[in-house]
């Protein structure tokens, strides 16, 4: 059963060399006491395995380390499920308030709701592990798949994590920076979920974070930053980035596109109907500020939508946007044409990039070379006049 909590840990490894099996049983599992008059609902279940408050923890294995979250009975019935539940259901592993801390070797298979979650962490390193979360073998994120709602992968929050050499497949964020955090990178990754995403930031400060060497193959997304109230996102890179096919938005930097309730149209801040359903919403929160953001050397092939949205708030517009060799082989059509959404951007396009978003100062390759042709005309032109 799960409701394993160990606190308070200093220099201590856990080797797990084979696999924990969390309940199927989830009737009788360990739920938060309710206070008041409650006829129907029941507390919320606890987690599976939480660590607080550690010092130099080793989570590792000699071979691979398995915890098994048996997801499929929480998630029930596709879709079905999620309307009895909700997010009523227990993370695979949290890890709280730790400083100096080393993940390895470990497979997390089938969480029932966030799979590997981390708040207020100092110094933090997880490396040859992987995430499996699905329905079915299908090599896509179809509507059955998708049912797996809030299957996130490794959600960071903190200062000087580093991810590497990991794999992520779910039906959610893949590899995310959530809350207030500071000088995280991920590297050598391969992904395939909702996207290498920030946020859903509110109220909150996400500085000097990296996503580099990553392959994503059939996505749903595949870049997301996200606000879903104020805040600050400022000195971001998402560098040597392979994605293929992916099924929606490949990039998105802009509101969140999520429902918090049972209205699944509910626009929180962005409709998840948005904009193929008439009269759904996409707003920017007021003050969710993007600084500093450069998308470099990103290739994106068979996007089955337009290539990107980018949206901010009028009295916030987006600073400084870089996009330097973003360029798509076939990209998708629908909603927006071959091109991005734009409101509210300050940015600049280099190098190769193609298509350059319309909201862009295009500096790139074939701009400069068409003025270069250009002014070549003048120069000939007045030549041949003054002869």
């Amino acid at each position: 059963m799960g409701g394993i909590v160990a606190a308070d840990l200093k220099d201590v490894t856990i080797q797990l060399d084979g696999t924990l099996s969390f309940s199927k049983k989830i009737k009788d599992w360990p739920r938060k006491p309710l206070s008041g008059v409650h006829l129907f609902k029941k507390g919320d279940a606890l987690d599976c395995l939480v660590f607080n408050n550690t010092v130099n923890l080793t989570l590792t294995s000699s071979g691979t380390g398995t915890l098994e979250g048996n997801g499929e009975v929480w998630w029930g019935i596709p879709g079905i499920g999620y309307l009895v539940r909700q997010e009523n259901r227990p993370k695979l592993i949290e890890i709280n308030y730790a400083n100096n801390t080393l993940v390895e070797n470990f497979y997390f298979h089938n969480s029932p709701y966030w799979t590997f979650n981390t708040h207020h962490i100092e110094g933090m390193e997880i490396r040859f592990s992987s995430i499996n979360n699905r329905r079915t073998e299908k090599d896509d994120h179809g509507i059955i798949d998708m049912t797996a709602f809030n299957t996130d992968g490794f959600d960071m929050s903190g200062n000087n994590i580093w991810v590497h050499d990991c794999d992520v497949w779910n039906q959610d964020d893949t590899f995310c920076v959530k809350g207030t955090s500071n000088n995280i990178t991920f590297e050598r990754i391969r992904a395939s979920g909702i996207g290498l995403t920030i946020g859903s930031i509110s109220n909150d400060t996400v500085q000097n974070v990296t996503f580099r060497d990553a392959y994503m193959h059939n996505p749903y997304k595949g870049i997301y930053m996200k606000f879903k109230r104020f805040g600050l996102i400022k000195d971001i890179t998402y560098e040597n980035i392979v994605i293929d096919s992916p099924s929606q938005t490949p990039i998105w930097i802009g509101p969140a596109q999520q429902s918090d309730s049972l209205n699944l149209c509910a626009a929180h801040p962005c409709s998840l109907c948005w904009p193929t359903v008439p009269f759904a919403e996409c707003k920017a929160p007021y003050n969710g500020t993007y600084e500093n953001i450069l998308l470099k050397n990103i290739t994106i092939n068979n996007a089955k939508h337009s290539p990107g949205v980018l949206i901010a708030h009028p009295d916030t517009p987006m600073k400084n946007i870089t996009f330097e060799d973003v360029v798509f082989n076939n990209p998708g059509t629908k909603p927006f044409g071959p091109d991005y959404h734009c409101e509210n951007v300050q940015g600049v396009a280099k190098g190769k990039t193609w298509p350059v978003p319309k909201c862009m100062d295009d500096q790139t390759d074939r701009k400069l070379n068409e003025t270069e042709t250009s002014s070549q005309k003048e120069i000939r032109n007045e030549i041949v006049f003054l002869q």
